[in-house]
């Protein structure tokens, strides 16, 4: 290869994934000024399918790699179109279980499936003396679904009850200890994690996807104690075999915005990363060339480790479980591998 790599994307810096969209450019715009030697481009979605089914096939035709956009109902999209185009799409914002195995040979994931994000906290609470009844509510779309029937899943094995319902409209039978899982948007969770802590006899452990970012504490009033469930959270010790450390990008991420990073910052550049290297080992920038330099890696990033399936689903990240005490997120439990 010759020349500087253009690395392009479509992200939310509107709309109703712009929390999260703007996160990733930030995290993309930091990472490009650490690594020095690529070009980005970056278009706003608007958290709009047809708007990122006019820009995408456009940034593709302009850049050498392309990655995803936030949000699992987007990607859905964005795999079609890498598809139609040839083009490999490096999935960093969704998480569905289908998206992931939508299209092998097209895209590469760097997130865990939204099937496996419970995991963590479920085998928190079952480490509880006592087991207690968990219950499950489901927000909106796939991702919601899939969320918790891993959790479902997860708990049916360690032998924890389970209630199920699709908004904070809680069973009526919580005359003991009970937990929560809440998966669906950011505003639904924030409602129904409302919802739980006013009831006579809240949940002994609530854990939200929500809560996994830093912006859950201007939306509950009092989040200590609250779990969240994070692709990502700063840990000590873990090492980047390749792009730059957890603690160089947090700080010069932090000198930038004037925050520190949550992981749909960290996940984009994970892709960004992998993808850069991925395109240096085949020596090309093609679907196929791509495809198969992703299938044989197994390489950490400041996001954790990388591996996929030769479906193109990860299988090397795992979620790592968070808690907030009155001021920030901390982590509780690293990934099981």
């Amino acid at each position: 290869m010759t020349g500087r790599l253009r690395v392009g994307a479509c992200v939310s810096l509107s709309g109703r994934f712009a929390r999260f969209g703007r996160q990733a450019a930030l995290g993309l715009e930091t990472w490009r000024s650490l690594a020095g030697d690529f070009e980005l481009i970056i278009e706003d979605d608007r958290s709009d399918r047809d708007t990122l089914a006019a820009l995408l096939p456009d940034v593709a035709a302009r850049c050498d790699l392309l990655l995803g956009p936030y949000s699992t109902v987007l990607t859905r999209v964005a795999v079609g179109i890498a598809a139609d185009t040839c083009r490999l799409l490096w999935n960093h914002g969704g998480s569905g279980d289908d998206v992931q195995a939508s299209r092998p040979g097209c895209a590469v994931s760097v997130l865990t499936p939204a099937s496996q994000y419970a995991a963590p906290f479920v085998r928190h609470i079952a480490d509880h003396p006592g087991a207690a009844p968990l219950c499950v509510v489901t927000g909106k779309g796939s991702f919601g679904r899939q969320v918790t029937a891993g959790a479902a899943d997860a708990a049916h094995a360690f032998g924890i009850e389970v209630m199920r319902t699709g908004g904070p409209d809680f069973p009526a039978c919580h005359s003991s200890a009970w937990n929560l899982i809440s998966a669906g948007g950011f505003e639904d969770d924030v409602a129904t994690v409302r919802s739980a802590l006013k009831l006579p006899r809240p949940p002994r452990a609530v854990c939200s996807v929500a809560a996994g970012v830093r912006e859950f504490s201007s939306a509950i009033t009092n989040p200590a104690g609250i779990f969240g469930i994070g692709q990502w959270a700063p840990r000590t010790g873990l090492s980047a075999q390749i792009g730059p450390a957890e603690t160089e990008f947090v700080t010069a991420y932090t000198q930038r915005t004037g925050t520190r990073p949550d992981y749909p910052a960290v996940q984009a550049v994970a892709a960004a990363v992998l993808a850069t290297r991925c395109a240096q080992l085949a020596g090309g920038t093609t679907c196929e060339l791509l495809w198969a330099a992703a299938a044989s890696l197994d390489t950490t990033t400041l996001f954790g480790r990388f591996r996929v399936r030769p479906d193109g689903v990860q299988c090397g990240h795992e979620p790592a479980l968070v808690q907030w005490t009155a001021d920030d997120l901390h982590l509780v439990m690293l990934p099981a591998r």
